[in-house]
């Protein structure tokens, strides 16, 4: 294949990948859409910027801002990304620009980034506003908010009100240039299991708003450079703890190695600390002249930021699952993306009134968390699209065990359900025939009900349309072995409404003596009031119910047969 045809396909991938990312809308809902959230953002932007307000949380406007520059570039891809209507940007230059910091993926790009670098030291990324502080003979004459990194506002003023500033300082000589973070003081904060409270918008609205000295006092300040200051990062750190700046020594580790690098990492997000953070700061502790420091220029320093707790994704669909008890659960189908350790591609937000209550459209950005046991579920929709194309839940036939047991064109999806049930561990344990097997042999069989199964031979599991002979004789060793299984396995597969405890107590060995028991009978065992007797008792003496009985006496099946 010649290089130019490598080349074209390369370009043909890579296009595709590009725009897989890029939705499906015709050009005037794109702009319809884009619209929207321009406005949302701008009626954030006016709220925050303007009053000091936070109307949302950093993280969800971060992932907003950058989603509308996402569908741009899909739909306008010549244009400038959008900014924020109103900024902080402000008109002081800083006497050194603020540099920003280049953001590694994971330990294998911190790998790459350390490689050949000496002289390494690890800081915690505090969360909070970046300034700019000038000390004249030890004396502050000047306070600017990060900006641009080329200028920011001014905010002189309000550093006389923060205690955390210190307005003279005692060891630097003439003119020394602070850059650093104004972040929200806090006790035994544990990043892990507590978030970032949103410390970024609290800190940015105290410094600008009419807060009150009780509110700007609730600041600590951190410094994280030193702009031509002493050449040594050690007697950098020595002499701003000195001169009553004490978090920058207190908080920088030298390291070596990338197993240092991560046990910090580790120990810093997992442990109680005096701020918040979103990840640590790798830097080398030699570093260029201030005069050559420019936005998005530094590489000497990086972050590696810690795994968020919450991830966002869109919406690709919506399914509708039917329960062997015949409750419709909704799962949304999900732009995959890694959480943790897992990949998450769908969740179950349950209920058909849950899903509507939240109101959730394909297309719509939610945030997805993990909860217990590393099940993903939804937390918030972020963002609604404003085209709400959603689908029709299908009718419940009944919530209700005795629902289904026979197979029927209105009871597909139940059916496949309660026979899915009987495979489990807890159940039957029939291993190795899951829900798309029963499909199958369902297809080539045709059951009648939920333990027609028993009937089958192994010839007639090799049918033309049925499986192979392996897999055939595999599905017949294990329907062989179900048969096996104990009198209560069987209850439970039948779905008899009998709470786990109570189960294990209960003492009968054949069906019979289930139907001969009254309503106060069933109260004996644990966990069975009037309400749940009374269903039992319905249970048991269901017709349905009565003729699988009978089925699986007929199949010599141990408690039903006499």
């Amino acid at each position: 294949m010649s290089r130019l045809i490598k080349l074209i396909l390369l370009l043909n991938i890579l296009a595709g990948a590009a725009s897989a990312s890029c939705p499906v809308w015709s050009p005037l809902q794109a702009e319809q859409e884009m619209d929207k959230l321009k406005s949302q953002l701008n009626r954030w932007d006016d709220a925050y910027y303007r009053e000091g307000q936070s109307q949302t949380s950093d993280a969800v406007y971060d992932n907003l801002r950058a989603r509308l520059n996402e569908w741009q570039r899909c739909f306008h891809p010549s244009a400038p990304s959008l900014q924020p209507t109103l900024s902080t940007q402000g008109k002081t230059y800083h006497p050194v620009a603020h540099t920003g910091v280049k953001k590694l993926a994971d330990s294998v790009a911190v790998s790459h980034w350390i490689e050949g670098k000496s002289d390494l030291w690890v800081q915690p990324k505090v969360d909070g506003v970046a300034v700019t502080l000038v000390y004249r003979h030890g004396k502050l004459v000047k306070l600017l908010s990060r900006g641009d990194g080329q200028k920011g506002e001014d905010w002189t003023a309000k550093a006389a009100m923060i205690d955390a500033i210190p307005k003279k300082l005692s060891g630097l000589p003439g003119e020394s240039i602070l850059q650093g973070e104004l972040f929200l003081k806090r006790q035994q904060h544990i990043q892990k299991t507590m978030g970032g409270i949103n410390a970024r918008s609290k800190v940015a609205g105290f410094m600008m708003r009419q807060a009150s000295s009780e509110s700007l006092n609730s600041l600590g300040l951190f410094i994280w450079a030193w702009p031509d200051g002493p050449a040594d990062l050690r007697q950098k750190l020595d002499v701003l703890a000195q001169a009553g700046l004490p978090f920058a020594k207190a908080w920088s580790k030298p390291v070596e190695s990338l197993s240092e690098i991560s046990s910090l990492r580790n120990e810093w997000f997992t442990s109680p600390l005096p701020f918040v953070t979103d990840g640590i700061v790798i830097r080398q502790g030699h570093e260029p002249a201030g005069k050559f420091w420019q936005p998005g220029q530094a590489n000497w320093l990086a972050a590696w930021k810690y795994p968020p707790a919450q991830r966002f994704t869109d919406v690709k669909g919506i399914r509708f699952n039917i329960g062997r008890t015949g409750k419709v659960a909704v799962v949304l189908d999900l732009e995959p993306m890694q959480l943790d350790d897992k990949q998450v591609k769908r969740v179950n937000i349950g209920s058909v009134k849950r899903w509507q209550e939240l109101d959730i459209a394909p297309g719509d950005r939610v945030m997805v968390s993990l909860a217990g046991q590393g099940i993903p579920r939804v937390d918030e929709v972020v963002w609604r699209v404003g085209l709400r194309d959603k689908p029709q839940p299908p009718t419940q036939i009944s919530a209700s065990p005795l629902s289904c047991l026979y197979a029927a064109a209105k009871c597909r999806e139940q059916f496949y359900a309660k026979l899915a049930w009987l495979s489990t561990p807890a159940v039957l344990d029939i291993k190795g025939v899951s829900r798309s097997t029963w499909q199958k042999l369902n297809q080539s069989t045709h059951l009648e009900h939920i333990f027609s199964w028993l009937l089958l031979s192994q010839e007639a599991l090799k049918q033309p349309d049925g499986f192979s002979a392996s897999k055939a004789e595999q599905i017949w060793h294990q329907f062989s072995l179900a048969r096996q299984m104990p009198f209560r396995r069987w209850l439970i597969a039948f779905g008899l409404p009998l709470p786990r405890p109570a189960m294990n107590l209960l003492a009968d060995t054949h069906w019979r003596q289930l139907v001969e028991r009254n309503e106060l009978g069933w109260q004996e065992l644990p966990g069975v009031g009037a309400v749940r007797a009374k269903k039992l008792v319905e249970f048991v003496n269901y017709p349905q119910i009565g003729q699988l009985a009978a089925f699986l006496a007929q199949q010599g099946i141990k408690g039903f047969a006499d």
